[in-house]
């Protein structure tokens, strides 16, 4: 168990913290400003790496179902964990907007792709890109609500999926595979290498984010922080576990299970803090949890990996 735990580090999570640590360093010395980086991997290296995953993709319809309803499903469950635990502390209507954010949003965009190629091939990457495609979407309309209930519009959350170019590379990719046409060499070539620079980019752009979510100095009234505990056992601990038992149910097998598992056990979104921020849902605390859920991933995935590979 702990040779295969420190082979684990050493395969997956050395590779993976090198541009991380990279990203925490520019950050600190040089002040690195990531909004035009972050840009150009959100509009061209995240559609390149969906596009040309999906087109090269070994997967099944029965992958496709099996990932559509546990994604569903763990929604739900960890939205009603995060009502009844709000409830429970009486946590104000910011708090429990910022608590679903962190229990229900995951970084498996900009460190779970990443970390399931090295830790399960390409096959795993296969298995996580339907995941993926389907996460960019509930963020951009399920989360969009959880933050602010009050402004929310049908509307405005379809328009913001829409204005996703990775939706739309993955239902070209979808129609050219299923049509049987094939890209050029040259062409397919070029969307391969740009695909290829997504891990390293949006590593070193997440070094920076942990170094700037560092939360505000001010002090904490009550109920921050017990939003702040309560959102990181249970994205640290009620997750994993919830993800668990919803794949047991769903009798999920393979390659599939263990991906699926390890993607919604990954630490709490970026995005979330995005939409805190815009909606005023407790941004202090969300930050906050981004930071000490992404460092305490660095211990506990690995253990992850060793026991459900």
């Amino acid at each position: 168990m702990f040779t295969s735990f420190f082979i684990t580090l050493y395969h997956v999570f050395l590779p993976i913290s090198l541009p991380v640590i990279g990203g925490i360093l520019l950050k600190r010395f040089r002040d690195w400003v990531t909004r035009p980086l972050s840009a150009f991997s959100l509009y061209i290296l995240s559609p390149a790496l969906i596009f040309h995953t999906l087109l090269h993709a070994e997967i099944t319809w029965s992958d496709v179902t099996s990932t559509f309803w546990f994604s569903l499903l763990n929604l739900i469950a960890l939205w009603a964990l995060a009502e009844l635990v709000s409830k429970t502390f009486g946590l104000g209507a910011p708090e429990e907007a910022g608590l679903t954010l962190v229990s229900t949003f995951t970084n498996c965009v900009n460190y779970g792709l990443p970390l399931v190629l090295l830790a399960f091939g390409q096959l795993g990457l296969d298995k996580a890109s339907v995941y993926v495609i389907g996460q960019m979407i509930i963020v951009n309309t399920v989360g969009i609500f959880f933050a602010a209930r009050s402004e929310f519009t049908v509307k405005n959350a379809l328009l913001s999926v829409f204005r996703m170019p990775t939706i739309y590379a993955a239902v070209i990719a979808i129609i050219l595979r299923s049509s049987g046409i094939q890209l050029p060499e040259a062409l397919d070539g070029g969307v391969s290498m740009m695909a290829a620079g997504y891990s390293p980019i949006v590593l070193a752009i997440l070094g920076a984010q942990m170094l700037r979510s560092k939360g505000d100095s001010q002090p904490w009234a009550p109920n921050v922080h017990r939003a702040f505990w309560a959102g990181t056992v249970i994205r640290l601990v009620a997750a994993p576990v919830l993800a668990w038992l919803i794949l047991k149910a769903l009798q999920v097998e393979g390659t599939l299970f263990p991906v699926l598992l390890i993607l919604a056990s990954m630490p709490t979104a970026v995005n979330a803090v995005i939409l805190a921020e815009q909606f005023n849902a407790s941004p202090q605390f969300v930050s906050r949890c981004i930071l000490w859920t992404t460092a305490a991933s660095m211990v506990f995935l690995p253990i992850m990996i060793v026991m459900f590979s």
